[in-house]
């Protein structure tokens, strides 16, 4: 029966009516395509500032290829090719645009990846390392910036004395949060993340998603996860993609509680997918 929420969501409760936030972004009939395959379809969909966009959807849907338009990650391989519109708000600029330079595209949209990958150095140097590609050199600002960001990703407690101890010496999730703080450091606006806990355990995932709930007040995320009891805790919005295309998108809890397509219910049932 449409409406019929899976039974670990169940408690997930009905929100009251909201005002509509501001948009942050917004793909306007956007299409991409790995040279000659055709891997999203005309997708139009918002994104609403300081809120958490969730991207849930079978394996080879689109999620990740998606995320990745946003900062223009596809541009690193040759035969990728984008059509339709990308628009970052309030400065209306289509990060699309040839004009437009994805380096620093990725320093106002910064991303965490499925799997922690710091770098090869310090705890301290891997925060640094945006700031410096920036061109700054103060000592006591790069200070100021590691720490704040440190803290952003709840991890400045834990690292504190050890700044120059080597990130690789960190366990996955404190990778995970040091690569958070990484992301951090430049003040983005926007934070994309790939399925950032799949590779962790519950107690770092846990960690990773209170951290979303605390981020979200600073700036607005995109999380592509196929952990749906995780879409259900950690975001606002979200939409479910089907072979390339978007099938449903709106508040977390009407997509889980009462979705409007039956292609979607049979997906969070478990009945495909």
């Amino acid at each position: 029966m449409v409406g019929t929420p899976i039974p670990e969501i169940a408690s997930v409760a009905a929100a009251a009516t909201s005002p509509v936030p501001a948009k942050k972004s917004e793909s306007k009939r956007l299409s991409f395509y790995y040279g000659s395959f055709n891997a999203l379809k005309n997708i139009s969909m918002p994104i609403y500032e300081k809120k958490v966009t969730a991207l849930i959807g079978p394996s080879g849907c689109g999620k990740s290829t998606y995320l990745r338009c946003f900062n223009r990650m596809h541009d690193l391989y040759p035969g990728n090719r984008y059509e339709g519109q990308i628009m970052l708000y309030p400065d209306n600029t289509n990060l699309l645009n040839p004009d437009v330079d994805p380096i620093e595209v990725r320093m106002r949209i910064s991303m965490v990846f499925q799997k922690p990958n710091p770098f090869p150095k310090s705890i301290y140097e891997n925060v640094a390392y945006g700031l410096r590609v920036r061109g700054e050199r103060k000592r006591a600002l790069l200070d100021d910036k590691v720490e704040e960001a440190l803290r952003g990703a709840a991890l400045w407690e834990e690292v504190k004395d050890r700044l120059n101890d080597l990130a690789f010496n960190l366990s996955g999730g404190q990778q995970q949060r040091l690569c958070i703080a990484r992301a951090l450091a430049t003040n983005p606006e926007f934070l994309l993340f790939d399925e950032p806990t799949s590779a962790l355990d519950p107690i770092a995932t846990a960690n990773i998603e209170q951290l979303l709930a605390d981020l979200k007040e600073k700036v607005t995320i995109l999380i592509v996860t196929h952990n749906m009891q995780q879409a259900a805790r950690v975001s606002d919005y979200t939409a479910y993609m089907y072979l390339g295309e978007l099938i449903e998108f709106n508040e977390t809890d009407t997509i889980f509680i009462k979705p409007g397509h039956k292609q979607t219910e049979d997906y969070i049932t478990g009945r495909f997918g």
